[in-house]
């Protein structure tokens, strides 16, 4: 089986705080998010909900996405949000990988 990688938002509602990250296993970063255990950033501001995400075939591939990612403007991330997701629904929770 082919790895995959996955470039993502979190939020804590629509139009609110943002959070960018990459993972090889969404479905169980997801979980240490909502535990918690995800990172710092994302329990002090209680981000816990999926809003966008891309598959990558490589981790250089995602880990670069993801850095240029965090240097757009915050409209250029909701239009990127909301291209996939208009309504800002959490995607966590009907997650297929």
């Amino acid at each position: 089986m082919q790895k995959r990688f996955w470039v993502y938002f979190l939020t804590t509602r629509r139009g609110g705080t943002l959070y960018t990250g990459v993972t090889n296993n969404l479905p169980r970063r997801l979980l240490e998010h909502t535990s918690g255990t995800g990172s710092q950033f994302t329990r002090r501001y209680s981000v816990k909900r999926l809003v966008w995400y891309e598959v990558h075939p490589s981790a250089p591939q995602a880990i670069a996405r993801e850095k240029a990612i965090k240097h757009w403007p915050r409209a250029w991330k909701v239009e990127l949000i909301e291209a996939m997701n208009p309504n800002w629904f959490d995607l966590g929770r009907n997650l297929n990988c």
